[in-house]
C-alpha cells in the first residue's frame, strides 16, 4: 500500500475581532502568533517534515500560517487556496480538492477549529472531533489523496511541544 501523509494545521494565535478587524476573514496573525509558528517550524524539521503541497483557508490568518509553513519546511509547490478550509466548509469538497493534486504524497490543511478538529477526526475514523489549539499539528497516514479508507493517527502534538523541540 502507497504511503500519504495529510498534515492538518490550526493557524497560529491572530488578533482579535473588533473595531480594528471586523471582519473575522481578515484578522492577521500577531506578532507573537508568527514568532511561535517559525520556532515550531523549526520542531517540524526536527521531525523531517516534507511537504509537496500547502492547501490553505482562505481566510488572512490561515494564509499568513501556510505561508510560513510553507517557507519553513522548503515545501517546492505554490500553495492552494480551497474554501472547504474556510470555517464550516464541507469535508466533500476538500476530498475532491485532494483528489485533484496528482501525484502529491505530503499535503497539509491548513484552516480553523473546530472545522480542523472535525476533519482530523474523520480522516481516522474517531467518532469526536480533535482538539486543536492554536498553531498545534497532526500528522495522518492514508491509503491515498483522498483516502478511501480510515487513516491511521502518527502524531498529534501541541504548539508547545513542535516549540521544545525546535529549539
Amino acid at each position: 500500500m502507497a504511503s500519504y501523509l495529510i498534515y492538518l494545521v490550526r493557524h497560529g494565535v491572530a488578533a482579535e475581532q473588533g473595531p480594528e478587524f471586523p471582519n473575522d476573514d481578515d484578522r492577521p496573525l500577531t506578532s507573537e502568533g508568527i514568532e511561535r509558528l517559525r520556532v515550531e517550524v523549526l520542531g517540524l524539521r526536527e521531525l523531517q517534515v516534507r511537504l509537496d503541497r500547502v492547501l490553505t483557508s482562505p481566510l488572512v490568518r490561515a494564509g499568513q500560517t501556510a505561508e510560513i509553513l510553507a517557507a519553513g519546511v522548503g515545501c517546492p509547490a505554490p500553495m492552494v487556496t480551497v474554501d472547504a478550509l474556510r470555517p464550516g466548509g464541507r469535508y466533500d469538497a476538500l476530498m475532491a480538492a485532494l483528489g485533484r493534486l496528482g501525484n502529491d504524497r505530503a499535503v497539509a490543511l491548513v484552516g480553523h477549529m473546530p472545522s480542523i478538529g472535525e476533519i482530523a477526526a474523520r480522516l481516522i475514523g474517531a467518532k469526536q472531533p480533535l482538539a486543536f489549539k492554536k498553531g498545534g499539528i497532526c500528522c495522518v497516514e492514508t491509503d491515498g489523496l483522498p483516502p478511501a479508507g480510515d487513516g491511521q493517527l502518527r502524531w498529534f502534538l501541541p504548539p508547545r511541544a513542535l516549540r521544545a523541540l525546535g529549539h
